[in-house]
């Protein structure tokens, strides 16, 4: 029962360190501003959450599913979305894309450059999911 405690409450300092790293960033408010979506917000929260949990339920246990190609074609597609905009928020909020587009003269393609990242971590993920992962 302690260890289970334990897991647990290492599990949502882990998530909360998390989240608060990405909300001191100001990463989660600047996707929410990209994306102008900012009537989901509740929508943003509640994946974020879950995602926390599930990642360190599978991480601290040896846990083995054995999914089909479509349902990891999904799980890829939606992983890729994620960490594809989340890295286009990153680079965002840390001024990267603005810098370099000024730089090579291509300020007016600023939403091309930033789906360019977007669609690059997506088509990543799922070469991954079903390359590596389903073999």
């Amino acid at each position: 029962m302690v260890e289970i405690v334990i897991g647990f409450s290492s599990g949502i300092v882990i998530g909360s360190a998390f989240i608060a790293l990405l909300t001191f960033l100001g990463i989660i408010p600047r996707l929410i501003q990209l994306s102008e979506t900012a009537h989901l917000v509740r929508l943003y929260i509640i994946p974020l959450i879950l995602g926390l949990f599930v990642g360190t339920y599978l991480t601290f246990t040896n846990s083995s599913y054995d999914f089909s190609t479509g349902t990891l074609t999904v799980w890829g597609l939606l992983q890729g979305v994620f960490n594809g905009m989340l890295a286009a928020a990153l680079v965002e909020v840390l001024n990267v894309f603005p810098l370099l587009s000024r730089r090579i003269g291509l300020e007016d393609y600023m939403r091309v450059l930033l789906m360019a990242v977007v669609f690059g971590k997506i088509f990543g993920s799922l070469f991954q999911w079903l390359y590596f992962v389903k073999q």
